[in-house]
């Protein structure tokens, strides 16, 4: 007889709203390492588990796909009257709006300073530590990865 802990794991791994919600977000960020290894011409397999567990920004929006897969996901389970699906779609508006806004501009903020500490230490020898660059997405990116996530919910809702 199986445990209690791994009937609420194996509960848990088997809902579409959780499967949904894991693979939008697993395949964009598998999207994102083939695309930039792709561009950047890496074959180091080492770059490719960074980026598909750690980079931030690029193509396509894993913050879109995976919000909007949670929220379809609901919708298809709970209805669109649910409290959940209200939730989880203004969740991921403000996820959407963040990455679009906030991130982004934090990011270009953080080039701009780390542009000007280097020439700051280029010209005077000025000590500088560079600021992390975190890297928010444009429209391009969060459209796709919004139809990513709506389609991937759309599938795992219909099975």
């Amino acid at each position: 007889m199986p445990s209690r802990a791994f009937t609420y794991l194996y509960t848990l791994i088997s809902n579409p709203v959780f499967l949904a919600a894991f693979f939008s977000w697993f395949i964009a960020q598998l999207l994102k390492a083939v695309i930039d290894a792709i561009r950047t011409r890496s074959r180091r397999s080492r770059d490719m588990v960074t980026t598909l567990f750690w980079k931030t920004g690029g193509m396509p929006s894993s913050h879109a796909s995976l919000v909007t897969a949670l929220a379809t996901a609901l919708g298809f389970e709970y209805g669109l009257d649910s409290p959940l699906f209200t939730l989880s779609l203004f969740y991921g508006i403000l996820v959407i709006r963040d990455a679009l806004g906030v991130r982004r501009a934090a990011g270009l903020q953080a080039q701009a300073l780390n542009r000007l500490g280097q020439e700051l230490h280029d010209r005077l020898g000025v000590r500088f530590k560079p600021v992390k660059e975190v890297n928010g997405h444009t429209a391009a990116e969060v459209s796709v990865g919004v139809l990513l996530g709506f389609f991937i919910a759309t599938a795992f809702s219909i099975l």
